[in-house]
């Protein structure tokens, strides 16, 4: 019954790191439809996030399942706690992915990004997709030191949030009011989406060591 217990608790890191695919693969693609105004990548997104909602219901499933019948103590309680925890936070990202699509889908056939701004965003994505490869890559290995890393890679996408704010308040900005708002939220969503990361990221060093950096 313990080897049995023990399959669960690994099973539960392997729902994890699916996850983390997935929400990679939404962002990817919602930062493709933002930019190329691709209303049916825009709609998979959408549609999509009910795979990364299912398997975040597996994860809570088995959570629940394992607290009321093994009554977990020390590190096996921590790896529950834990995996509740990242599996919120990349829900979360996968909500945050959907959101940056529903933009994309409201602004069809225009594009909601300025010429001027779309190199920012394309990076902002790129970062995005970078941060939460390296979460799944920390959840997978339990790496720590890779794990502590992600909190200065996150320092890119917050360089590049506030440059939007600098674009949007110039005296040049061109695009009207609309466009503000629209690059605020989007800019906002991908801020999110890298903090989510990081704290997937803080969760494994919190697992192996008993402490959440800080």
């Amino acid at each position: 019954m313990r080897d049995a217990y023990h399959e669960e608790l690994d099973g539960l890191n392997d729902k994890l790191v699916e996850m983390t695919r997935l929400v990679r693969s939404a962002i990817s693609r919602a930062t493709t439809a933002l930019l190329d105004s691709d209303l049916a990548l825009a709609e998979s997104v959408i549609s999509r996030d009910d795979e990364v909602n299912a398997t975040f219901a597996e994860v809570e499933s088995t959570i629940f399942d394992l607290m009321a019948r093994q009554q977990p103590v020390a590190v096996d309680l921590r790896t529950i706690i834990t995996a509740l925890r990242m599996g919120t936070d990349l829900e979360r990202m996968g909500d945050l992915a959907v959101h940056v699509a529903k933009v994309a889908r409201l602004r069809h056939p225009d594009s909601a990004i300025p010429p001027q701004l779309r190199s920012t965003i394309l990076e902002m994505g790129q970062i995005a997709e970078n941060l939460v490869t390296k979460a799944g890559s920390c959840v997978a290995s339990r790496n720590v030191e890779a794990a502590l890393e992600l909190e200065h890679d996150d320092d890119a996408m917050d360089r590049l949030h506030r440059k939007l704010f600098r674009d949007i308040l110039a005296k040049d900005w061109q695009y009207g009011v609309e466009p503000a708002i629209d690059i605020t939220l989007i800019g906002r969503y991908y801020e999110r989406y890298a903090d989510h990361a990081v704290r997937v990221a803080q969760d494994v060093v919190y697992l192996v060591t008993g402490t959440r950096p800080g």
